[in-house]
Parts: structure tokens; sequence; C-alpha cells
């Protein structure tokens, strides 16, 4: 029953996301689990006229490893990649290279079936287009930015030099985007970052989700020096300690959710995307124009967030203040 329920934002994904064409080659990662979306979306690709590849594998064992090369060299050659898996694989040389090649693709991570029916998936992306992409402008090379929220937030960071990314969930040759989050986002200048971070909704990640506690990191010249709270707090700090990776506590990314169709309900894609929210991706940053490579992406997300960028006030309390 449920399959032509998803039928409807499956066909908004090809048709409005990646805007699939007669002849293209559209390239479906997935694992099992995620199977039935998959499928859904591949239905509405090849009703497009694409030529739809749909290659299954085995789940990573964490979040930001690389797909198997061969899926790698598919994905660089593919005219359009979907991926629709569980453990993230957004933040990869295999995503870089892909569409540096020319590709341009979305990402679906952690995505239910249901979240193909209703959420940010019923948002007007062609709307929310405008607020986004004018939030990334604001954010790109700035020499001073910084970052609060009512939960105790206070974080200062240079974006000098740095691309303003913009992810409206709609894709052109060389670009990617997930779905159905839209958010703008700048990745910090390596060692700018100081301050205080206090994320008081969700860690979408490691099955944390929506917090019951505060999660309070100390930043300093760039890295997580300590992180306290609860016991999401532990489950955070004893991950990160486990890779072994002094990388995982670099502060890749600040960005603002700006989708006014999601909530917060423990899903990376729905959360980040909460109209006003705010959220700090710690780890890798190639992706995003900064230059580390770590072993993992997470995001700490705030909100009611507020934001200034060279004294110019961009949000506030979860509202945005730029005139459109």
């Amino acid at each position: 029953m449920k399959n032509f329920m998803m039928a409807r934002g499956a066909e908004k994904i090809v048709t409005t996301c990646v805007k699939v064409q007669p002849g293209e080659e559209v390239l479906i990662i997935t694992e099992v689990e995620k199977f039935s979306i998959a499928e859904s979306l591949a239905a509405a690709a090849y009703a497009k006229g694409g030529h739809v590849i749909i290659s299954v594998i085995e789940p990573r064992m964490q979040d930001s490893a690389e797909p198997p090369h061969a899926i790698a060299a598919a994905m660089k050659q593919s005219d359009i990649f979907i991926c629709v898996v569980g453990k993230s694989i957004t933040h990869t040389h295999a995503v870089k290279d892909a569409i540096t090649n020319g590709s341009r693709g979305v990402v679906l991570t952690q995505f239910s079936e249901n979240m193909l029916v209703h959420g940010g998936i019923e948002c007007d992306f062609e709307h929310a287009k405008l607020e986004c992409k004018a939030v990334a402008a604001a954010m790109a090379g700035a020499k001073d930015l910084l970052l609060t929220s009512p939960g105790g937030t206070h974080l200062r960071y240079s974006a000098e030099g740095r691309r303003g990314n913009s992810l409206y969930c709609m894709v052109e040759k060389g670009e990617f985007s997930t779905v159905p989050t839209v958010e703008a986002n700048v990745s910090p200048l390596e060692g700018t970052a100081n301050g205080i971070i206090v994320a008081d909704a969700s860690v979408p990640y490691i099955g944390i989700g929506v917090l019951e506690k505060p999660i309070i990191c100390e930043v300093k010249d760039g890295f997580i020096q300590s992180i306290t709270g609860g016991k999401e707090a532990e489950i955070l700090k004893r991950d990160l300690e486990a890779k072994h990776d002094p990388n995982v506590y670099n502060v890749a990314e600040n960005g603002i959710g700006l989708n006014p169709k999601c909530k917060f309900m423990g899903f990376m894609l729905e959360d980040e995307g909460v109209y006003g929210s705010a959220h700090i991706g710690i780890g890798t940053s190639i992706t995003l124009g900064g230059t580390v490579k770590a072993s993992c992406h997470y995001d700490l997300i705030m909100k009611d967030a507020s934001l200034v960028a060279d004294g110019r006030n961009i949000l506030k309390d979860g509202k945005l203040l730029l005139k459109i």
C-alpha cells in the first residue's frame, strides 16, 4: 500500500530535484533495507526516460566511509547519482570526484518510506531556493561570523576565502544536494573557530537522535577540546575517541536550516533542515570547501539560532532577517 504513496515523493525527486532527462544514466546507490525507496525512485526515473542502474552496497561501518571503488567509479561516470543509504557517504571523495566530473546528485541518508510521503519532502523547493541562496551568499567569504543560540552557543570563526553552499534539494551539472533538508552552509577557515557549541536539538548519528540533555563542546583554534553533558554527550565523546583520528574534532561546517516543513525527529536530513535551526558539522570538510578529511562527519544541531556575518544580522532567534 505504501508503495503508491511514495510515488509522489519519488516523482518530485526525479523531476524537481535532479531533473532526469531521456537517455541520461541514473545511478541509484542503496542498501538492502532501503531497497523499497530505491525501487520507487527507479520507477520514476525510468518513466522519465532515464537509463537506471540500482547498485546495492553493504552498509558502511561508519558514516563518511568511502563507498566501494567500483561504486565510486560509477558515480564519477554517471549523469545523475542518488544515494539512498543508512550510513552516510556524503562527505567522501567519491561524491567530490563525481560532481567535479560533472555528475549531479542528491543524497537521501537515513531516509524512511514515510519521509518520501510526508515532512520536508512537501516543501516548495523553488521558493526555498531564494532564501537559501541569499543566506549562503551572506556567509560566503565573511571574515567574522558569530553564531549564538538561547541554549548557550557562542562560536566565532572566519570564512574568509570560503564559498557559501546553498543546498535546496535541486541540482545542476556539477552539484549535489541533500534531500529534504534545505540549508545554507559554509566551512570555517581551519583553526579560526573559538567558543562554545551547545547542541540542544539533535545529533542524528550513532543512535543519539533528538536530545534529552544538551551536549556542550568547548572549541579552541578550530578543534573541539572537551565534550560534556549527559549520557548522550558520553556516547558522542566515546565514539570520537574510538576513531583515534584528531581530525574528527575539526569544526568543519556551520549550517542554517531553512525548510519550514521539517521537524526534529532524529533523522539527519529532517533535523538539519528545521527552519531557524543551526548545526555545526565536525570532522570532514572537503565536500563543503574545507581541506580536512576525517573518519566521520557529524552534525550538532541547536534550536532558534542567531547568526551575524561581518556585522550583518542574518538570523535572529530562528527568524531570517535578510530581505529577499
